[in-house]
């Protein structure tokens, strides 16, 4: 027996034992402390990979609800969010679109046209991405767009998961995709179900941003992103294969081979085609994005294209649901029980006396790393925008770069976390990356982002301003 395997879980339990009776500091009640606890020994648990996300997430409720630390209608809330349900469905419908052929035949298509690399692959990702996101309000449902493409190109790279190919290309293109959400939905106000609020709320301070504003303000750092972020992954995370010569003649030959759309392309094309237009309407018109999904994953399964049995063995599609649902009831708790304004409050006590860059810095620093406490950037928005927007004002800070450059921020921290995101579950899903990837890989691109707008996109929209 190894007894070195045990030494993380054993300094993971001594380390929880110590901030579980470790006195609250701040204003922070014992309740919420315990709960703080049990959250930071989660995402230890997961970084470490002591334990799979979904027994960490199991076990964190568990305890949880047993130490009276969070009622158990609150612990169980996340399972009726929508747009957690809207995460379980748009992954089945992906799932539906590659079984009936539509998601190979999209990829190859890609591949004829900018297959010659692996790295021409992870650019057009983005900039499909990047070019649809406008008439997107929700990531989630254009990650359901965008994730059957990717795994399409995966498997059409000779990449799969369980055949030990998952490195050859899915690996980096999943990952690539993922972060790719995080600056086309701050390019676009419309980009992200979130962004129109925390405009909202910057117009009661008396700061006024309108469509044109915003894509003006963001398309210079986002399009210096979108050059970086794709080559960093690649070094840092790279694919095996790397040159695709003859990718492009192959994936035209398989076209030829593939022939007509089919029967089951056509109806998949068509629901899919339907639930785009609805989710694209859905910021114009009330329609819930979540009811969309399923009725079109109802149709595929009516019309026989997405089978009873292929429902059945799509596991991870319930073990997705069921990680993601817990950990963000955790941290809603966490948020409403006063801790994240307790912390935030704290450090801009030290404020006091510095220049308003120093305050910019510090607290567009501290708005992104408090990330990883949150599994939902609207609830990150709606807990500490105002807050954080407000002592910025306060300080000096012009209000257009301090609401600009939270509102970005919302939006380029997703990768930080597994959960930082509800479109990185999707991904994660997959199976071709791992938690600890996404707090590895994920973080770096989430630090160069944070660098790229700080240093370049400060400056942009201080001379527009």
């Amino acid at each position: 027996m190894n007894i070195k395997r045990f030494y993380p879980p054993l300094l993971l339990l001594l380390f929880a034992l110590g901030v579980w009776f470790t006195p609250p500091p701040l204003s922070i009640s014992l309740s919420t402390w315990h709960l703080f606890t049990i959250f930071i020994t989660t995402i230890g648990a997961i970084l470490f990979n002591i334990l799979p996300i979904i027994a960490a997430a199991i076990i964190a409720l568990a305890v949880s609800v047993l130490a009276e630390v969070i009622e158990p209608a609150k612990a169980y809330a996340g399972f009726s969010e929508s747009f957690i349900l809207l995460i379980v469905a748009a992954f089945l419908v992906s799932h539906a679109v590659h079984k009936s052929g539509l998601g190979k035949r999209l990829s190859l298509h890609i591949i004829r046209k900018f297959g010659h690399s692996t790295l021409g692959l992870g650019y057009s990702v983005i900039a499909t991405d990047i070019l649809i996101a406008p008439a997107f309000p929700s990531n989630t449902a254009r990650s359901g767009v965008l994730y059957p493409i990717v795994y399409g190109l995966a498997h059409d790279c000779g990449s799969k998961v369980g055949d030990n190919t998952h490195r050859r290309a899915g690996s980096y293109l999943m990952m690539t995709s993922m972060a790719g959400l995080t600056i086309s939905s701050g390019l676009w106000l419309t980009a992200m179900a979130v962004n129109p609020v925390g405009v909202g709320i910057a117009a009661k301070m008396g700061i006024h941003i309108t469509f044109g504003s915003w894509l003006l303000y963001a398309i210079v750092p986002t399009l210096i992103a979108f050059a970086l972020i794709p080559w960093m992954l690649y070094r840092i995370y790279p694919p095996e294969m790397k040159e695709t010569p003859d990718a492009p003649q192959k994936a035209a030959v398989a076209l030829e081979h593939m022939g007509r759309i089919s029967r089951n392309e056509w109806i998949t094309a068509g629901v899919f085609v339907s639930m785009l237009t609805l989710w694209a309407l859905s910021g114009i018109f009330p329609i819930d994005k979540a009811a969309v999904a399923f009725g079109g994953l109802g149709i595929l399964m009516a019309t026989r294209v997405f089978g009873v049995d292929d429902f059945r063995s799509q596991g991870e599609a319930l073990s997705t649901l069921i990680w993601f649902a817990i950990l963000f009831g955790l941290s809603t708790q966490l948020a409403e029980q006063g801790f994240m304004n307790a912390i935030a409050e704290h450090f801009t006590h030290y404020l006091g006396g510095l220049s308003w860059m120093w305050v910019y810095l510090v607290l567009i620093t501290i708005y992104v790393l408090i990330h990883y406490l949150f599994v939902s950037q609207s609830a990150h928005l709606l807990a500490l925008f105002g807050i954080f927007l407000a002592i910025g004002v306060q300080s000096g800070v012009p209000g257009e770069l301090m609401a600009m450059m939270l509102l970005f921020a919302t939006n380029f921290n997703a990768t930080i976390t597994p959960q930082g995101s509800s479109c990185n579950a999707i991904y994660l899903s997959s199976g071709y990356i791992s938690a600890r990837d996404i707090y590895i890989y994920g973080g770096a691109v989430t630090l160069l982002t944070f660098l790229i707008f700080i240093l370049i996109g400060t400056p942009w929209i201080l001379a527009l301003a």
